[in-house]
């Protein structure tokens, strides 16, 4: 059978999980004609504008770019008609991609979405399933239409979700995924021999973009439902409780079983050496990492050195007023 011809790719992504997906392209067969990112922004704690992920790596590549500030622009969609792309691929771009976009390339474009499309549509598709306790995830390669996250799929893949991961630690992994399934589906694609499967609507959900009001620790839930939302928000924007009126922001923890009577929700049960124990609503929960507002990350045998906590002290939902 003779080989098709290469397929003349236009790449949209912005943060870290878009960057194996731009890898595994540039290795391929296919030529990236150009890279649409962001426009650059302060990141991080001092506020400085740098290069974001998808954009750096573009240039190190030597990949023309673009990084239109709205993608209704004239320039802009000049440009991205002129490249005359066959495919594009969106992931984690950040934008809903308006109609003019979606039919400027002669194929339309695909998407790596991280989740088992029809569930956890959406921006925050990895935090929420772990917050719900989602034992498995995986990432689908969706075509791309104007309903978010509800094109038909053309590939899937799944990994189980370990009950300590956190979301960075899995959403890195569903990059490496969604990448090598990006490429068997565009090969697939050049051969016309993808099925498009359409989507149950019926079963979709959705992941709605984070907040820092997502950290707020409830501590009437189960320890399992607490130590989930502290793993789910990791690293961003981190769950959270007050105690004394000060801010604790949990890092790490583990769930304890026990079917002992408890004082009430929230209430510090152990305070010493390496042990900090908190009643939840159901169980008792084990923090093994926290941080004071403004401080490094601490063990909590380092936080207890500093911060004395006694049996009976109580974390809170809120400040006092």
């Amino acid at each position: 059978m003779a080989a098709t011809a290469p397929l003349r790719i236009v790449f949209f992504g912005t943060p870290d999980f878009a960057v194996p997906s731009l890898d595994v392209l540039c290795l391929s067969r296919h030529p990236v004609v150009a890279v649409v990112t962001q426009p650059d922004r302060p990141r991080g704690r001092g506020q400085r504008t740098t290069d974001a992920p998808v954009k750096a790596r573009a240039v190190e590549a030597g990949i023309p770019l673009l990084q239109p500030d709205r993608l209704k622009d004239p320039v802009f969609l000049d440009a991205l008609t002129e490249l005359k792309a066959d495919l594009g691929v969106v992931a984690a771009y950040g934008k809903i991609l308006t109609d003019a976009v979606l039919a400027a390339p002669r194929l339309g474009l695909i998407n790596v979405h991280a989740s088992l499309l029809p569930k956890y549509r959406g921006a925050a598709p990895v935090h929420r399933a772990i917050i719900a306790g989602e034992t498995e995830t995986g990432v689908t390669i969706m075509r791309v239409v104007k309903a978010l996250d509800a094109g038909p799929m053309l590939a899937k893949a799944t990994r189980p979700i370990e009950p300590d991961e956190t979301s960075e630690v899995v959403e890195r992994d569903l990059a490496r995924l969604g990448s090598t399934l990006l490429a068997s589906a565009i090969d697939g694609v050049s051969e016309n021999r993808i099925q498009e499967t359409p989507q149950d609507d019926t079963l979709a959900t959705y992941a709605h973009r984070l907040t820092k009001a997502d950290g707020v620790i409830d501590w009437s839930a189960s320890a399992r439902d607490v130590h989930n939302r502290i793993r789910g928000l990791h690293p961003w924007p981190h769950a959270y409780t007050f105690l004394k009126g000060r801010r604790c922001i949990l890092l790490r923890s583990s769930v304890i079983s026990s079917d002992e009577a408890a004082p009430d929700s929230g209430t510090i049960i152990e305070a010493h050496g390496d042990s900090l124990i908190v009643a939840a609503g159901e169980g008792r929960l084990r923090i093994l990492e926290m941080q004071a507002e403004g401080r490094r990350p601490m063990t909590a045998r380092e936080f207890l050195a500093g911060h004395p906590m006694r049996v009976g002290d109580r974390f809170v939902a809120a400040a006092a007023a």
